[in-house]
C-alpha cells in the first residue's frame, strides 16, 4: 500500500482536493491494499479548510518516506506567500527522489518558491500571481488548466476536476479508460457518459 498524501495546512480550499478523496475511498473499496490518503503537515494536529472544517494531520512532511509516497497534493490555501518552510523541503526533496508533486491554486505559488518550476512546463491561475515569488520560470508559464512535466503537476483553482484528473493518472489509481469516462461526465452530464463511466467502475472492481 502507497500513501497519496494531502498537505494540511489552514484554509486549504476544500473543492481542490474533494475529488480526491472521494475516489481514493471508491476505488480501495473496490480494490483494497492500493492506496490510502495521509494528511501530512508542518506539525501534527488540526487544520481548519476554507469551508471551516477541521482536519488532523496525522504525520508530518518531515517524517515522509519517499518511498512509502505515491504523489503529495498541495491544495491551495490563502497563505502561500510566505512561511512554509517544511512544505518547501519536502516538495524539492520528494521530487529529488522522484515522487509526483501535485499543486492546484495557490499550491502553485509554494511549489514557485521551492525552486521546482524554474525549470518545468506549468501553469497557476495567472502568470502575475506566480511572479510575486520572484522566481526564474516565467518563460515556462503555459495557460492550460493543467500542465504536467517531469513529475510536477500544476493547475489553476478553477479546474479542480482537470486536475484531479492528472493525480489520478499519476499514481495508476485508476485505468486511464476510467479516468477518460470520469472527465467525460464532468463535462457533459449526459446520461451516455454516465452509464459509460458505471460501466467502467464495475470492470475496475471485477478485474
Amino acid at each position: 500500500m502507497r500513501d497519496i498524501v494531502l498537505y494540511a495546512t489552514d484554509t486549504m480550499a476544500d473543492w481542490e482536493f474533494a475529488y480526491i478523496t472521494t475516489e481514493i475511498t471508491r476505488a480501495e473499496q473496490s480494490r483494497p491494499g492500493r492506496f490510502r490518503l495521509v494528511l501530512a503537515g508542518a506539525a501534527k494536529g488540526t487544520v481548519t479548510t476554507l469551508g471551516g472544517l477541521p482536519l488532523t494531520a496525522t504525520t508530518t512532511l518531515a517524517e515522509l518516506d519517499p518511498e512509502q509516497v505515491a504523489v503529495l497534493v498541495v491544495p491551495g490555501a490563502d497563505t502561500y506567500a510566505e512561511g512554509h518552510e517544511p512544505l518547501l523541503d519536502a516538495v524539492r526533496s520528494l521530487a529529488a527522489a522522484g515522487v509526483p508533486i501535485a499543486a492546484i491554486c495557490g499550491g502553485t505559488l509554494a511549489l514557485a518558491r521551492s525552486g521546482l518550476l524554474d525549470d518545468r512546463a506549468h501553469t497557476s491561475n495567472a502568470p502575475i500571481f506566480l511572479a510575486s515569488s520572484g522566481y526564474a520560470g516565467a518563460g515556462h508559464y503555459d495557460f492550460a488548466p493543467v500542465v504536467s512535466d517531469r513529475g510536477v503537476i500544476t493547475a489553476t483553482g478553477l479546474r479542480p476536476v482537470e486536475f484531479s484528473g492528472a493525480v489520478f493518472r499519476a499514481v495508476g489509481l485508476y485505468p486511464d479508460s476510467l479516468v477518460d469516462a470520469w472527465l467525460a461526465l464532468q463535462e457533459s452530464n449526459e446520461a451516455d457518459d454516465f452509464f459509460r463511466l458505471m460501466d467502467e467502475y464495475g470492470a475496475f472492481a471485477n478485474a
